[in-house]
């Protein structure tokens, strides 16, 4: 617990800082632009990340959405109430209701990872014809999607937008938005309720961590130079029209700093 307990407040210091949230979106960009540029002057070596079939592929970012929620609803519903009560802000149902508001947060991001899957499944279908291994003398099929084309053993080629640039980005800057709430949550160290908050915490601060190593990792092994820029590009927007732009509305789930007024998280969420 000792080892968790420094753990925590040096990543405390770090991500939950307004330093992180300022730099990641420029590190995320430069590691396409580098990444890219490795990829195609084939200066990158082989390694076991090459293989799309590596466990933290498998296991962690074929399923990143399921990861960060898993780890994000607790940590949003017990720091929101925390910080509720800690304040004086409102009574239980209040309070209760505040954590729903923040919770709402999710169920934004999802309809986000929804729809941009969707769509870049749209234009992968559009944009992308067939090659198959078909007999001499064979009609010629046509193939409207490439699970089609997949089930015939075929090779879809189509502009693939890159979904885990999307995705990896969008849930690394949702994370580091989320624990920002720590800059004004205090809670007492010797308490239970400080140490689940703790494991949390460096739970997502170790999934962000994997998410950004995995990014990297698609940036120098996978995908055309302006898949992976257009993916970045969409999970950049995806994060600042919703932080930096409808949850500083009334009318929104809201930043992770519910009771300074919106002049001073503007502030904040600006350093």
């Amino acid at each position: 617990m000792e080892r968790l307990e420094r753990s925590g407040r040096w990543l405390r210091a770090a991500l939950a800082a307004g330093r992180v949230r300022r730099r990641l979106p420029w590190l995320l960009l430069a590691i396409v632009l580098l990444g890219s540029a490795l990829k195609d002057g084939d200066l990158v070596p082989e390694t076991p990340m090459r293989n799309k079939r590596n466990l933290l592929n498998v296991y962690f970012v074929k399923v990143a959405w399921a990861w960060t929620l898993w780890l994000l609803l607790p940590f949003i519903t017990v720091t929101t109430y925390q910080f509720a009560k800690s304040k004086f802000l409102y009574g239980p149902t209040k309070s209760i209701l505040m954590v729903l508001r923040r919770l709402s947060a999710l169920l934004v991001g999802t309809a986000i990872w929804y729809v941009c899957t969707r769509l870049f499944m749209y234009v992968e279908n559009l944009t992308g014809t067939c090659s198959t291994l078909g007999k001499l003398g064979d009609p010629r099929r046509l193939y409207a999607t490439k699970q089609e084309c997949h089930q015939d053993n075929g090779i879809w080629n189509g502009f693939d937008i890159s979904g885990h640039c999307f995705l990896l980005s969008y849930c690394a800057l949702m994370i580091v938005e989320e624990v920002a709430v720590l800059e004004a949550l205090s809670i007492d160290q010797n308490s239970k309720l400080h140490v689940v908050i703790n494991i949390l915490f460096v739970s997502l601060c170790f999934l962000t961590v994997i998410w950004v190593f995995m990014f990297l990792c698609t940036a120098v092994y996978f995908h055309d130079f302006s898949q992976k820029l257009l993916g970045v590009l969409i999970g950049l927007s995806a994060w600042y029209g919703t932080y930096r732009f409808w949850y500083l509305k009334p009318f929104s789930p809201g930043l992770p700093l519910p009771n300074i007024p919106l002049s001073s998280k503007k502030h904040s969420y600006s350093r």
